[in-house]
């Protein structure tokens, strides 16, 4: 008898400790927003992706984990590279098996693409820290942006090149949907202003050795460039080639979009890079206290390794974005309630101020003109000329 007794004592006690558990997980859950990042930690683009994960561990340290008294927990994916398919399924398993309330991350459009019909799907929200092309936001309602489109940076390049007088431009692309959509946008404004494109040369992704390009460009005599090519070492090789075949000697311009200010394209291309024009939302050398106490609390972040670039500050703002609008909603993650929180955002940014269009969920930012020059034995971004509340025209 009493042993039947101390059985039932230790069910009842178990039954209880069970209870309990349960009670506390669904507690955990409920006073936690999980935010599901994809984005590339390794492959190609893990340079990329080191960039955003470091603008969103420097927003946790300048802001801490805590929103709407509910603490934010990030959960990263690594999707490899531009591979639709695995960061669809990334997604599924961000929302069926890790239940986040948010996702956000993306460097590549395709990736981005792929996703926008899951989380329309599951009525989440979706904040773009990268992938460019303007058709990503029209996917679905619940998806948002805070870094910027071809288009948005290409047109006020283009503005600014006829506004300083040149009339006749080479344009140069690489082969690719990001290369296809700046000379468009280039070519589009640039022949409305009056001016003429002489030529549009489209160049295999795998291209190294651009010398050929080079000299077909300097022989048509245009008086300037327009440059687009993926970031990094084909961006170097371009313009070491652009230099040794002295068309900077021969008065013909230099114009690039962005991701030309970055601090490794800098220090690779070195003197090479004096004297090119390049249109974007940001660089770690841009003037002003916001990007100071960012590039403070970001050299803390990365252990002083590397510059920011607008990968993090894109990163730092989705995360920004994120916060204040949770703030808005007292924590509620819904994404329809999400999303008409997002309606007449504005904030301050290390770039400036951004905000985001009522109409199409996506940024309204400053383009600036940059001057690449040499201060203090330093390669840095000067802004020249700027374009304020530009949209993406391609909406």
């Amino acid at each position: 008898m009493q042993q039947f007794k101390r059985a039932l004592c230790g069910l009842a006690l178990s039954l209880a400790f069970g209870a309990t558990s349960n009670t506390s997980a669904a507690a955990d859950q409920t006073n936690t927003i999980r935010i599901g990042v994809i984005t590339s930690l390794t492959g190609v683009a893990a340079q990329s992706g080191e960039q955003m994960k470091a603008g969103i561990d420097t927003y946790l340290r300048l802001h801490g984990d805590t929103v709407a008294g509910k603490k934010l927990q990030v959960i990263y994916k690594d999707d490899t590279g531009p591979q639709a398919d695995v960061a669809k399924r990334l997604a599924t398993e961000l929302i069926s098996r890790d239940n986040v309330d948010i996702i956000t991350g993306f460097v590549f459009t395709p990736n981005a693409m792929a996703v926008a019909a899951v989380v329309d799907k599951a009525k989440r929200p979706m904040v773009v820290m990268n992938a460019a092309s303007s058709a990503v936001t029209t996917k679905s309602p619940y998806i948002t942006r805070t870094s910027y489109t071809i288009a948005q940076s290409v047109k006020p390049l283009a503005e600014w090149a006829y506004k300083t007088g040149s009339r006749r431009v080479f344009s140069i692309v690489s082969d690719y949907a990001p290369g296809l959509d700046a000379d468009t946008w280039f070519t589009k404004t640039f022949t409305a202003l009056g001016g003429t494109v002489t030529s549009s040369v489209r160049v295999p992704l795998t291209t190294v050795d651009y010398s050929a390009y080079l000299q077909r460009i300097k022989d048509e005599k245009p008086d300037a460039i327009h440059v687009f090519l993926p970031n990094g070492q084909p961006m170097v090789s371009f313009i070491k080639a652009y230099k040794e075949k002295g068309l900077d000697k021969a008065g013909i311009r230099f114009l690039g979009g962005e991701g030309w200010a970055d601090e490794d394209v800098l220090s690779m291309g070195g003197d090479s890079m004096l004297g090119i024009y390049t249109a974007g939302f940001y660089s770690f050398s841009r003037p002003g206290v916001d990007n100071a106490k960012f590039l403070e609390a970001f050299s803390q972040t990365v252990g002083g390794r590397f510059k920011p670039n607008f990968l993090s500050v894109s990163a730092y703002d989705a995360m920004t974005l994120i916060a204040k609008t949770l703030t808005k909603t007292n924590g509620n993650t819904d994404g329809a309630t999400f999303m008409n929180a997002v309606k007449g955002y504005s904030a301050t940014s290390p770039r400036g101020t951004v905000a985001i269009d009522d109409k199409t969920n996506d940024i309204v930012q400053t383009i600036y003109i940059r001057r690449i020059d040499k201060q203090n034995g330093k390669y840095v971004a000067t802004e020249i000329d700027r374009y304020d509340n530009v949209k993406d025209p391609a909406k």
